[in-house]
């Protein structure tokens, strides 16, 4: 009905120079109106023009108004010749319409606001707001002090209205025809296939999406990252256990009992199994002295070491625990150099905003030799954070119970035009080191850092949240790039 009334009308006319008016004057839905419109100008059976006009309706409020009057009317109508006490009037008016009609009715200067009584000023007015807010409902104009007015108080909104001036396009013709958009084999067995108009082959439009599984960014991020470290000639450690017990967690990393870190509000321990019973009892009384009075030159920590607080187990806060197990399992052999890595998940009882996570991943990497210094320490973070593109490094002092010395490792970023934490580094304490059964020549340099950080930051994502967890867009995981180049 709509498509006849339009090409009805430009075969006697030669534009439709609105098309609300035209949908009004044919009774038509003017939504239905404008996909007619669009249609056809796709077959460029007409050419449209956009056209926009910019009117205002009513809010809730000012429909509300139209209805029971503005509050200020309201308020004036309810106060007696006599004057009423503040209380009675309040009783008499909705909450809302009370305050709003108290400063609306005092700005007017139509009323006395007494200490003991509400009297009018003025004995008859005259409801401006309503008579303004009836004409805009009926499409009527108004001038444009009356508009910033109504605007000011919220009872009027700007509304973008759109349509269409139309004439004959190119392809006009008072009927559509009927395009086939495939040649059958009926159309060659009866011959007809030669009177028959085709339509157009779009040669933009967008096929249908392959269907396909999709790598998550931190998944790509890390496997990057695993090339690294291999290329480096690192072996990857087992890092399968999430459970872990507090001794390997810290107790072995000469982390003290009293630590903070230690705490439940930091760190999640179990409930059942709440304790093991696997640990290695000859090396547990090296650390358990080591701990008490010290040993290897060290005067230790000075405190009763208690070996309940030992066995508790616990989701792992660092995958330097596992650091731990290799290099007390690498002590029991013959010594021979090592350089390991890990990238896994770890769990810290953390506040979670945008940029913490109470589960996350971390990368750790550690070389242990003989006679390693600082120097090499800084000579392996240049390389490894060189092919990750991160080639301006600076190293700030900072502590770690399990290392000394110990840095934090800036980078500087191009982005954002700073110098970014992208980590933290330190060479193993020998109070670590020594009970484990190590050579007393032999020195562990290591380093960390997340993995959701680098990811952060290259796929420009920041928020944490749409990164990792139950909030994650997957939309995100189709639409990141297959690759990046230089990582």
């Amino acid at each position: 009905m709509a498509e006849d009334a339009i090409l009805g009308y430009l075969e006697k006319n030669d534009h439709i120079s609105d098309s609300g008016q035209f949908a009004a004057e044919c009774r038509i839905d003017h939504n239905e109106i404008v996909n007619i419109i669009k249609s056809l100008h796709g077959f460029r059976y007409v050419d449209a023009q956009d056209i926009k006009r910019e009117t205002w309706v009513l809010t809730d409020e000012g429909k509300a108004y139209t209805a029971t009057g503005s509050p200020e009317v309201q308020l004036f109508l309810a106060i007696p010749p006599e004057g009423i006490p503040k209380e009675e009037l309040q009783k008499k008016l909705d909450a809302s319409v009370f305050k709003i009609g108290c400063a609306q009715a005092a700005k007017n200067k139509w009323v006395e606001m007494g200490k003991q009584l509400v009297t009018r000023k003025i004995q008859h007015v005259d409801d401006k707001v309503k008579d303004l807010l009836l004409q805009i409902q009926e499409g009527e104009a108004i001038n444009q002090d009356d508009i910033k007015a109504l605007k000011a108080r919220k009872l009027i909104v700007p509304q973008t209205w759109k349509g269409y001036s139309v004439k004959k396009g190119p392809n006009y013709a008072p009927k559509r025809k009927k395009v086939a958009t495939d040649l059958t084999r009926e159309n060659l067995q009866r011959g007809d296939w030669k009177e028959i108009e085709f339509k157009e082959y779009n040669f933009t439009a967008k096929g249908l999406p392959t269907e396909g599984g999709h790598l998550h960014p931190l998944l790509k991020v890390r496997q990057q990252l695993k090339d690294i470290f291999r290329q480096m000639g690192f072996e990857e450690m087992p890092t399968n256990n999430y459970v872990e017990s507090s001794f390997w967690n810290f107790d072995a990393l000469f982390q003290p009992q009293q630590h903070p870190a230690r705490d439940s509000h930091d760190t999640f321990f179990l409930q059942a199994p709440s304790t093991t019973n696997e640990l290695p009892e000859d090396y547990v009384q090296r650390v358990k002295q080591i701990h008490e009075s010290g040993g290897y030159q060290s005067r230790g920590y000075g405190y009763d070491w208690k070996r309940e607080e030992a066995d508790k187990n616990l989701l792992r806060t660092h995958t330097t625990a596992v650091s731990s197990r290799m290099l007390y399992l690498l002590a029991q052999k013959p010594f021979a150099p090592k350089k390991y890595y890990s990238i896994d998940r770890v769990f810290r009882n953390e506040a979670v905003d945008r940029t913490h996570l109470a589960e996350f991943h971390q990368i750790e990497g550690l070389v242990c030799d003989r006679g390693l210094t600082l120097g090499d320490l800084l000579g392996v973070l240049h390389e490894f954070f060189a092919r990750l593109g991160m080639s301006k490094l600076r190293f700030k002092p900072a502590y770690n119970p399990y290392t000394e010395p110990s840095m934090e490792i800036f980078s500087y970023h191009e982005g954002f035009g700073k110098w970014v934490e992208v980590g933290n580094s330190g060479m193993f304490r020998p109070e670590m080191l020594l009970p484990m059964g190590l050579p007393e020549d032999v020195r562990v340099i290591a380093w960390g850092l997340s993995l959701e950080r680098p990811t952060m930051i290259l796929y420009g994502i920041d928020n944490i949240r749409d990164l990792f967890g139950h909030k994650v867009d997957l939309g995100l995981i189709k639409r990141n790039p297959i690759c990046r180049l230089g990582l």
